[in-house]
């Protein structure tokens, strides 16, 4: 229980960092909104172009992204998130509004689950009860859910969930991940990742409709293809 404080931390944090956001979305005018979005999905590309350079094999990159869109396409993962996130919508979503609320869910969600420091952070937490790196992640993620949820609303709140369950995991199977996920591995997952952020940047300021969720099976893959290659 101690090992998942610094996830229920991060989920506060984007509880709180939402609902701040939230209350100012109320006070935007829709062509500031509009300007803060494509300000955001350059702020993804930039994480993402980060991140990739963290990566040393291209062909670990390349065939991750392969068969890990294969797997989400046969799964249909980007199908199975837009379905619960049209179901918040559906609940959620108050007349009148002008933001999606299953746009900020995805985005938020697949924002804040995707990075080293998730995965890093959390193997910290549950192999030696050390929450730092994933109270700074916090204190990025408040941030960014404020700009998030002022721009794509209520959704970005209950993205809090799906780091529970990522985040939580990682956490209690600490024990049994640690030996696989090594210092290359993580740095190729970061890689992987990374480049999946720059899609979701793009879809962001309109340019693809990527189902970047299809994509998200790839991130596990070099945890395999690294005792190989």
């Amino acid at each position: 229980m101690i090992g998942l404080l610094g996830t229920f931390v991060n989920m506060a944090a984007v509880v709180a960092g939402g609902s701040l956001g939230l209350i100012l979305n109320s006070r935007f005018p829709k062509h500031l909104s509009d300007s803060l979005m494509k300000a955001l999905g350059l702020c993804t590309l930039l994480i993402g172009i980060t991140g990739i350079l963290k990566g040393e094999n291209q062909l670990i990159t390349i065939i991750s992204m392969a068969v890990g869109t294969v797997i989400g396409e046969l799964l249909d993962l980007d199908g199975k998130l837009n379905t619960l996130g049209l179901f918040l919508q559906n609940k959620f979503k108050k007349d009148g509004s002008r933001v999606s609320v299953a746009e900020g869910f995805i985005n938020a969600s697949l924002l804040f689950c995707v990075g080293a420091m998730s995965i890093i952070g959390s193997l910290q937490s549950g192999l030696t009860g050390d929450n730092q790196m994933i109270y700074t992640k916090s204190l990025l993620d408040f941030t960014s859910s404020i700009i998030f949820a002022s721009t794509l609303g209520i959704g970005v709140l209950f993205a809090s969930a799906p780091i529970l369950v990522y985040q939580g995991s990682i956490v209690l199977l600490a024990h049994y991940l640690a030996p696989f996920l090594t210092d290359s591995v993580i740095a190729e997952m970061t890689c992987v990742g990374s480049l999946i952020i720059i899609g979701l940047g793009f879809n962001m300021l309109g340019l693809t409709k990527l189902k970047i969720m299809n994509y998200v099976p790839a991130i596990f893959l070099p945890v395999i293809l690294c005792l190989f290659m």
